[in-house]
């Protein structure tokens, strides 16, 4: 039988069975007539083999505000080498724009080697080191040396590991973290999932040990609050910005600012709590 009529008729045979056939059955039909098992190209019986959940290069290409704000609620996913995962739902975030923004490592257009991961293209980590000792990282997106700063998660999962790799960075003895306190603020989002420099100008869409999955449930305008970035430091008018986003009621955002709260529920943008 030619190979033609002998996939119609498999087919066929399939779609008279009253349930939805295998995925291997889909993927039989694609071998050869000689027995050759290897799928074809065909757009029709494609086996997607990456995690199909992933977050890739489309969602990171889109302006820094907004990418800071679609971050939000979405789930970042660390790998250690062990084999453990680590599962943290964005919950606050800040946009630098690079260029004018005298807040941003890129401000005046200028590239170094430490911030040439902020001119890579969306979905690049910039991870930097502050005060000798810590680390934040950096999500690039559109624009010309902007990037977005992952300034606290929710804990998901792998909390144990998470508490293993905060003690290690602390000294001396200390008393247990409570979950809100692992990840509620940009280094410790970094211990948490030992991220250190050599993540530096990873791909987020390609690297085996550090991703992101969509999140469930993901917040409405009224449930993100847009307010000043924190430890910017003297940079004048910029440091007035409202280039912070936090999930508004989160108990794991780092700070909460209630006055802005205040004055969104006064103009009807959320609901007084």
């Amino acid at each position: 039988m030619p190979r033609k009529r002998k996939l119609l008729a498999q087919l066929s045979a399939l779609q008279s069975n009253s349930s939805f056939p295998p995925l291997d059955a889909l993927v039989n039909l694609n071998a050869t007539s000689d027995g050759d098992s290897a799928p074809k190209s065909s757009k029709y019986f494609a086996v997607e083999k990456k995690n199909s959940s992933q977050l890739e290069a489309d969602f990171f290409n889109q302006p820094c505000i907004s990418l800071a704000k679609s971050f939000l609620g979405q789930i970042l996913v660390r790998k250690l080498p062990d084999g453990r995962e680590l599962w943290g739902r964005i919950v606050e975030t800040e946009a630098y724009l690079g260029g004018e923004d005298e807040a941003s490592h890129s401000k005046g257009g200028k590239q170094t080697q430490r911030n040439a991961a902020m001119f890579m293209k969306p979905g690049t980590l910039y991870v930097y080191q502050i005060y000798g000792i810590y680390f934040c990282v950096n999500v690039s997106s559109q624009g010309e040396g902007a990037a977005v700063l992952l300034r606290s998660l929710e804990p998901l999962q792998g909390l144990d590991a998470m508490r293993e790799l905060r003690s290690a960075s602390r000294k001396g003895p200390t008393k247990p973290l409570k979950d809100w306190q692992l990840c509620n603020g940009p280094s410790k989002l970094c211990q948490a999932l030992g991220i250190d420099k050599a993540f530096d100008q990873r791909d987020l869409t390609q690297d085996a040990a550090i991703w992101m999955v969509p999140g469930r449930d993901l917040p409405g305008e009224q449930d993100v609050v847009a307010t000043t970035r924190i430890g910017i430091g003297n940079t004048g008018e910029w440091a007035q910005k409202p280039l912070r986003f936090y999930l508004r009621g989160n108990k794991f955002v780092s700070v909460v600012d209630k006055k802005m709260e205040r004055e969104m529920a006064a103009m009807g943008q959320i609901s007084c709590s």
